[in-house]
C-alpha cells in the first residue's frame, strides 16, 4: 500500500471512529455532562471533543499519546473550569496563579507543556539539539493553545486545523491525515451549532498538528512556528480574532462557509 493510499485509510478509520464515539457519548448517561452554551447562548454538546481525541489514536502512537494526554487536561478544564474561567484567557489564569489561585487553566498549561516536551523529546529521540527540541515543544503546545482560541464559532477550528494540516497531506503525513479524517466527521455537528471541540478536542487537535509540522521542520522552520504562533496567542489578549475575521470580506466568507447554527 502506497503512502497516500494509507493515509486515506487512516482518515477514514478517524472519522469513522469519532463518528462512532460521539453518538455513543450523545446517547450516554454522562451526556448532560458534556454541555455548554455557545456564542449564541445556545446549548451544545462537548461530546465532539473527546470523539475527535478517539479518532485521532489512529494518527499513530505517539500522537495517539500525545491527543490522550492533551485531551485529558482539557477535558478536566471543560468539566470542572465552568464558562466564567474559560473566559479568563490567559492572562486571567496567570493573574489568578499570582493571588494564589490554582486553576485548571493553569494546570492545562502545565500540563500541555510538559506534554509537549515530552512528545517532541521522544520525536527527535536525540537527534536535535535541546534548544530545537524546546523550540519544538514551544510550536506543539502553543498550537495546542492557539486552536482552542479559533474555537469560538461554528466550524471555525476545524476550518483552521484542516487548513494547517493540507499542506501535510502532500506527503502522506499521518498525523494529517487523522485531523481531516476527525474534521470530516466533526464538521456536520460542529457547523451546525450542535455540538463544539471545547478544549478537549481543540487542545487535542492543536497539539497533533503541531507535532507533525515540528517533525517535519528543521531548526529555522521550528522557531519561526514557534514565535509565530506565541505572536497569535499574545495578540489574542488584546485583538479579538472574531473581528479581525469578519473585518475580512475573504476571511468572513470562509468562516461563514457551511455554517448553519
Amino acid at each position: 500500500m502506497t503512502g497516500y493510499a494509507a493515509a486515506a485509510v487512516r482518515a477514514g478509520a478517524a472519522g469513522l471512529i469519532t463518528t462512532a464515539a460521539y453518538q455513543a457519548l450523545i446517547q450516554s448517561p454522562c451526556r448532560n455532562l458534556l454541555s455548554r452554551k455557545n456564542f449564541a447562548d445556545r446549548q451544545v454538546t462537548l461530546a465532539e471533543g473527546p470523539a475527535v481525541v478517539a479518532g485521532l489514536l489512529v494518527a499513530g502512537r505517539l500522537p495517539g499519546a500525545l491527543a490522550l494526554g492533551t485531551g485529558a487536561v482539557g477535558l478536566l478544564d471543560d468539566l470542572a473550569a465552568g464558562e466564567a474561567a474559560a473566559k479568563k484567557g490567559l492572562r486571567g489564569h496567570l493573574v489568578a496563579l499570582r493571588r494564589g489561585q490554582l486553576t485548571t487553566g493553569v494546570v492545562k498549561i502545565v500540563a500541555i507543556g510538559a506534554a509537549a516536551l515530552a512528545s517532541t523529546a521522544v520525536a527527535d529521540r536525540g537527534r536535535r539539539g535541546a534548544a530545537d527540541t524546546v523550540l519544538g515543544a514551544v510550536l506543539v503546545a502553543g498550537t495546542a493553545n492557539l486552536l482552542n482560541l479559533f474555537d469560538l464559532r461554528p466550524g471555525r477550528a476545524l476550518k483552521v486545523a484542516v487548513a494547517g494540516a493540507a499542506p501535510l497531506l502532500l506527503v502522506a503525513d499521518d498525523g494529517a491525515a487523522a485531523i481531516l479524517g476527525v474534521a470530516t466527521a466533526g464538521a456536520p455537528a460542529d457547523l451546525a451549532g450542535r455540538s463544539m471541540l471545547g478544549d478537549t478536542g481543540a487542545n487535542a487537535l492543536g497539539a497533533v498538528l503541531g507535532l507533525a509540522w515540528a517533525r517535519r521542520l528543521p531548526l529555522a522552520g521550528r522557531a519561526f512556528g514557534a514565535i509565530a504562533v506565541a505572536a497569535l496567542i499574545l495578540a489574542s489578549e488584546r485583538i479579538s480574532f472574531t473581528q479581525v475575521i469578519a473585518s475580512n470580506p475573504v476571511l468572513d466568507a470562509v468562516d461563514r462557509w457551511g455554517r448553519r447554527g
